[in-house]
């Protein structure tokens, strides 16, 4: 009579819990795409929040535990990437279209591009470089709402900045992973913090954040925004 592998009979089935972790993210988008319809960004940001702890904690199991090797069945990638276009692509888009932070027809025209540039940049089989960094702006579009809610720039800074971002999705510029990259990982993982830090306040006070609260946030979303970038630099000219 032929045994089955100890490994495969007990250990594999529990993996697909990797994957329903990984699938956890959906309910999450839906809760937060709720709390947005009724104008609850704070609380819908806070969801977000969580789905990103969950992105953010799946993908180092499913490596260490080697399961597209071990469960070929069901791919982890691809859901991953549903999950992640959802809550750093779609709602952040509902966010900025219906929030009432830009006038109409901007607010059509910027969520519009920030959904199809998104979308273009999940497809890019080159978005990851050798040194774990994204190459172009890598739609972290939850981030960036988040931060221009918070911080209330004005409207012309909003537009801009949104434009620019849709722009750098296609450039040859380098955009920091805080785990992957090992270069100042540790000031990165530090600052990234930090951001945590001040955007759970902006929550608390009704996304709205002032004084000191503010340049904090302000600086530490620059130093993620432009970290790669300042190393990408410094590799070809020093």
């Amino acid at each position: 009579m032929t045994e089955i592998a100890p490994e495969k009979e007990t250990k594999e089935p529990a993996l697909f819990l990797i994957h329903l972790l990984t699938a956890s993210g959906a309910p999450i988008a839906l809760i937060a795409l709720l709390a947005g319809a009724r104008g609850a960004w704070g609380e819908m940001f806070a969801w977000l929040g969580l789905a990103l702890f969950v992105d953010g904690i799946d993908g180092p199991l499913a490596r260490k535990y080697r399961i597209a090797e071990r469960l070929p069945r069901w791919s982890g990638a691809s859901l991953d990437f549903v999950i992640d276009y959802a809550t750093y692509v779609f709602l952040p888009a509902f966010a900025l279209s219906a929030s009432g932070m830009l006038p109409q027809p901007w607010n059509w025209i910027c969520g519009g591009l920030v959904v199809f540039t998104g979308a273009l940049y999940f497809a890019d089989n080159g978005m990851k470089t050798p040194d774990g960094s994204f190459k172009g702006f890598p739609a972290g579009w939850n981030m960036v709402v988040f931060g221009l809610m918070a911080l209330s720039p004005s409207v012309t800074f909003t537009i801009s900045f949104v434009l620019l971002c849709c722009v750098l999705t296609f450039l040859p510029i380098r955009f920091v992973h805080p785990v992957r990259v090992k270069r100042w990982r540790p000031l990165t993982l530090l600052v990234t913090l930090i951001w945590f830090g001040a955007a759970a306040m902006a929550i608390v006070d009704g996304m709205a954040l002032t004084g000191l609260a503010a340049s904090i946030l302000t600086a530490a979303s620059f130093y993620l925004f432009l970290v790669s970038a300042a190393q990408q630099l410094l590799e070809r000219y020093f």
